[in-house]
């Protein structure tokens, strides 16, 4: 590979942006957000825009959004925020002398990914949140990116936005991102206030909850496509009316943990993001750009997971991501609130690399990000890459770019489950 130009690009405003120039604190949201930057990788087939088209179209992109140029930096007490400072998103432009059909096979990489992204940086202060990197092979243009995921999500930071804002960011680029006051604020000032355990949890103040054991051995990536006829015959197991995702979960939940070959009486449970904006009171425009992200835990015993029928796990799915209500929401501010008026630091829950989750399981859906609808002008991807699993039992929902209507599991399985689990996850049984 040869880089031949690495840039700060700055995106201009016609007019001046609210928030430029402003040092916004990270919400509570914000700091249980995985710490991290998320890679993803789009393909597409010749011919492509050029080099000169791609980034007029991402400063125009990013215009409305000018948390994705700004900086996280440390206020006096050591705490971080991100200075809306229009220090710029990094573009990188390289070329590589292979033809993208010699590794890419049936939407897949058939080889290591790793340089195809942009270098993350070992720290995030004062690093470029949005990262993208856009290469020339032969035949193939690919926009590998990064973003960090702390308030964000090509090389994104995560902690930047989750998963609603990189939709957003996706599909169009009409409002300015804005503060949300009514879930920023606590509302209640007892010391007692903390959030329901009850199928849910999310932080613990001064220590992380109970994880998993980790290992050494790199989980296995596994990668499965569901078409939709697949989906339509899936639904129709379940009895009763459910989403997409639901069905596609309890499925999975099923197939690895048969897979696990796990003891009946064991308790496995499933880490399931929940998008909260629509569960607010009142609740949060879509549009608003930043994380709004909480979890639900459906939990079953093995034999009733293996056992029951779809309808069944997908009830549980459904109930404990109910859970997740105005209520919920507002507690966690609060508890977020308490905390700070305190001085106690809330530390994440979330899985670092090496995590074992077995016998559980946790999962994103991106099935609204439209990965496959990316229309530069020349036509859709012909391929998404997903960023690197490095935790067993984490898995990604993604919109599949060689069918309408299919869906592409990512999933990274420990390497003795691999074979069971690809026998028998395309069987209703």
């Amino acid at each position: 590979m040869e880089i031949t130009s690495s840039t700060m690009v700055k995106p201009a405003h016609a007019v001046p942006r609210p928030l430029v120039g402003e040092k916004v604190p990270l919400t509570v949201f914000d700091r249980a957000a995985l710490d991290i930057f998320v890679p993803t990788v789009l393909a597409y087939r010749a011919p492509a825009p050029s080099n000169e088209a791609l980034r007029e179209g991402l400063l125009k992109a990013v215009a409305p959004y000018p948390h994705l140029a700004g900086r996280l930096a440390l206020d006096d007490q050591g705490r971080r925020f991100l200075h809306v400072n229009n220090e710029g998103v990094l573009l990188i432009e390289a070329t590589v002398p292979v033809d993208l059909a010699d590794v890419l096979v049936d939407g897949r990489m058939a080889a290591v990914v790793e340089d195809l992204y942009p270098a993350i940086p070992e720290k995030n202060i004062g690093a470029a949140l949005l990262q993208i990197q856009v290469r020339w092979s032969r035949g193939r243009h690919m926009l590998p990116s990064s973003r960090r995921r702390r308030p964000l999500h090509e090389h994104v930071f995560h902690r930047m936005g989750d998963g609603g804002a990189r939709r957003k960011g996706l599909r169009d680029a009409d409002p300015i991102p804005r503060p949300c006051e009514n879930h920023r604020t606590p509302k209640h000032a007892d010391a007692g206030v903390r959030p329901p355990v009850t199928g849910v949890h999310v932080w613990r103040r001064r220590h992380l909850c109970r994880r998993p054991h980790g290992q050494d051995k790199k989980p296995h990536g596994v990668t499965v496509h569901f078409t939709a006829e697949f989906v339509a015959d899936l639904k129709a197991h379940v009895g009763a009316r459910c989403s997409r995702f639901q069905c596609l979960l309890a499925h999975v939940w099923k197939k690895i943990t048969a897979a696990r070959d796990l003891k009946p009486e064991e308790y496995t449970k499933v880490r399931v993001a929940v998008n909260c904006r629509g569960r607010a009171d009142p609740p949060v425009p879509m549009d608003f750009f930043g994380n709004m992200v909480l979890w639900a835990f459906p939990r079953l015993q093995v034999r009733d997971v293996l056992n029951s029928s779809y309808g069944s796990v997908v009830g549980v799915i459904r109930d404990a991501v109910a859970s997740i209500d105005d209520e919920y929401v507002q507690y966690f501010v609060d508890f977020g609130g308490v905390a700070d008026a305190n001085g106690e630091e809330l530390l994440a829950t979330a899985a670092t690399a090496g995590t074992m989750f077995c016998p559980d399981a946790e999962v994103d859906s991106w099935l609204g990000f439209r990965f496959h609808q990316l229309d530069f002008g020349t036509g859709a991807p012909s391929a998404f890459i997903p960023p690197d699993l490095p935790i067993e039992g984490l898995m990604i929902f993604v919109p599949s770019c060689k069918a309408n209507g299919g869906v592409d599991l990512f999933m990274a399985v420990a390497e003795e489950h691999v074979a069971a689990f690809e026998q028998i996850c395309y069987s209703l049984d």
